[in-house]
């Protein structure tokens, strides 16, 4: 399954095939604060950048809660494109890049949501992203034609846009493209499938609240309807909860201290879907009202806080032709954001200017793989051609292809086992480690991931967090003579992806889960607390991947149930890559791997030949 093209790590989401529109105006003139009135009387504040020169152009909408001040190509001139290493990376420079954008002959306006920024408060903003784009349109700088443009929440509101379904809105890049289960980010808000996989919590949401600009009265903590009221005595008791202060400190003021925080603090409450499924049907319904073409995506950073991940390729998966896919690459995108606009522009001289660019000749997924370092193309996701593979855990801590011998001998094993002090008492993160022999050839693993997983706990619960690695290159064959015994400790290894699941969670619904996604009920009457010593059957996502493991590298499954804070304070030192609230006890944990209990990996390998 050789694979060639080979080069260097790919990091800035460039696209294989570049696209570079000419240059055709040097000049920018902009307009700071416009108050846009909405139907209700209500105005939002935008700033417009356009093109110095006479004529209607398409313009670009970017809207989100991110202040909108920090999208402006006045601090981009003072702060260039940072990498995600950089201390001075801010997530939230998403809107994309004006200059860039006007010198090829667009507009590009920025805005904020009302009760946001300087934008006015009151009134309900159903309408309000309809009558801004139709605003825009009327415009005599807009020809009419109106796309959107940024990442994550300015992806979020793409979406909401698309399925208003103004009559101007043409086309979408929802890029980072947020969470499409439990998408609804207003009252009551809907928990976020997509962000809480498995229904383990973490604190991204708390991470990112320091540059928040919403409006809000935060004063002394009140009642709250009597049904949140006893979720919120109930989680002041969570021990769980109560390690981590600053969650705990949430809670105690019932989200009272930034109107950002509002947000952990009704997840930390009722951490759990509707009884109804109410929020599933929605999101399902609303793949039916995206009718506008639609150019979705997320790079595999984004496994760490997931929903931009999942929710791309839901979105893809539920909505119609015309679509597009695109998966890219490990490493987040600079910020203020400028990646990808040669491909945004290729998607938008398509559909805004009627451009033959080649962009709807290509096949519609596009992934980047990792380990070969080159993109991948695929009719579908998943890709049809993928051949769904178990590899078994077995004794020794080794991963196998082949299945357990009924009534043989290897049907007995006892299990694995691992004991987690909580957090409060070690930095010391233990784990289980399954590793192949080194691989024969090479295998190519494109797609969604899941672990079966049979197991016993001596509490009521704890978190399964289990990562995938590429192991190697590993030259050794291990036998026993000395210093073949053992794996070498100085073999490199590079993380892939992760999956979550907490064990009271377990509970699956059939009609939506397939073997290789598992789609969990994760509401409050589904709750199973574990019985200790009792062996359980776990089926848990891992977020998909593209990875070519080369011949001699091998397959690295870990098994554990806690991360910790990588800064002091509680904080991290990247905002994207939060920590889970993991179990104040001590845990043992016994993983089965036998015939009876058949603990196994399903990855997707696509054939030599098929790529």
């Amino acid at each position: 399954m050789r694979v060639a093209g080979k080069g260097t790590q790919h990091s800035t989401a460039k696209t294989d095939r570049t696209y570079d529109p000419p240059r055709r105006f040097e000049r920018m003139t902009q307009q700071l604060d416009v108050m846009v009135p909405m139907r209700d009387g209500v105005r939002i504040c935008v700033d417009v950048f356009r093109p110095e020169a006479q004529g209607k152009f398409p313009a670009l909408l970017a809207f989100a809660p991110h202040n909108k001040d920090l999208q402006a190509p006045a601090l981009a001139d003072f702060l260039p494109p940072q990498p995600a290493w950089s201390g001075l990376w801010q997530g939230g420079a998403e809107a994309g890049d004006s200059r860039y954008i006007t010198s090829r002959g667009y507009a590009h306006v920025i805005g904020n949501p009302r009760s946001v920024g300087k934008s006015e408060d009151g009134g309900s903003p159903d309408w309000d992203l309809y009558d801004l784009i139709e605003w825009i349109a009327r415009e005599p700088w807009c020809d009419g034609n109106v796309g959107m443009v940024g990442l994550s929440a300015y992806a979020a509101s793409q979406w909401a846009a698309a399925m208003l379904q103004p009559p101007h809105l043409k086309a979408i890049f929802p890029f980072d493209a947020n969470a499409a289960y439990g998408y609804d980010d207003r009252p009551p808000f809907t928990f976020k499938r997509d962000l809480y996989p498995g229904g383990v919590l973490h604190v991204f949401t708390y991470l990112l609240a320091g540059l928040g600009v919403f409006h809000g009265t935060v004063g002394r903590p009140g009642e709250l309807p009597r049904e949140e009221e006893a979720w919120w005595r109930e989680a002041m008791e969570n021990p769980d909860f109560k390690i981590y202060s600053h969650m705990y400190n949430i809670l105690t003021m019932k989200g009272e201290l930034f109107a950002s925080h509002r947000r952990m603090f009704n997840t930390l409450v009722n951490p759990y879907d509707d009884e109804a499924g109410e929020s599933v049907r929605r999101t399902e319904e609303a793949f039916g009202k995206i009718r506008v073409p639609a150019y979705t995506g997320a790079g595999w950073h984004a496994l760490t806080y997931k929903q931009h991940l999942l929710g791309a390729q839901h979105w893809f998966m539920g909505i119609g032709s015309p679509k597009k896919l695109i998966l890219s690459g490990p490493a987040h995108m600079e910020r203020p954001f400028h990646s990808f606009h040669d491909e945004i522009l290729r998607w938008y001289d398509h559909w805004l200017k009627g451009i033959d660019t080649g962009i709807m000749d290509e096949p519609p997924v596009k992934v980047w793989v990792m380990g070969a370092n080159r993109w991948h193309y695929g009719s579908d996701w998943p890709l049809p051609q993928t051949q769904w593979t178990k590899y078994y855990l077995h004794s020794w801590e080794r991963l196998r292809a082949e299945p357990f011998a009924p009534g043989s001998r290897e049907a007995y094993d006892a299990p694995d086992a691992f004991v987690q002090m909580p957090p409060t008492q070690t930095r010391t993160v233990q784990k289980l480690r399954y590793l192949t022999d080194p691989l024969p050839e090479d295998t190519l693993v494109i797609g969604p991931l899941s672990l079966t997983l049979y197991a016993s706990i001596d509490q009521d619960d704890t978190n399964w967090i289990v990562i995938l690695k590429d192991v190697g290159p590993d030259p050794t064959v291990r036998t026993a003579r000395d210093g073949e015994r053992d794996l070498s400790a100085n073999l490199p290894e590079r993380e892939l992806t992760r999956g979550w699941l907490k064990a009271s969670m377990r509970a699956l619904d059939p009609k939506r889960s397939r073997p290789w996604k598992p789609f969990h009920r994760l509401t409050r009457s589904s709750r199973r607390p574990v019985v200790p010593g009792e062996i359980n059957e776990y089926v848990i996502e891992i977020m998909s991947t593209a990875n070519l493991f080369e011949k001699g590298h091998r397959i690295c499954l870990e098994i554990t149930c806690l991360d910790m804070p990588s800064g002091a304070g509680l904080e991290t030192t990247v905002e994207y890559i939060p920590y889970h609230i993991c179990s104040s006890k001590t845990v043992l944990h016994k993983i089965y791997h036998n015939d009876r209990y058949p603990s196994h990996l399903l990855l997707p390998l696509i054939p030599a030949g098929k790529g």
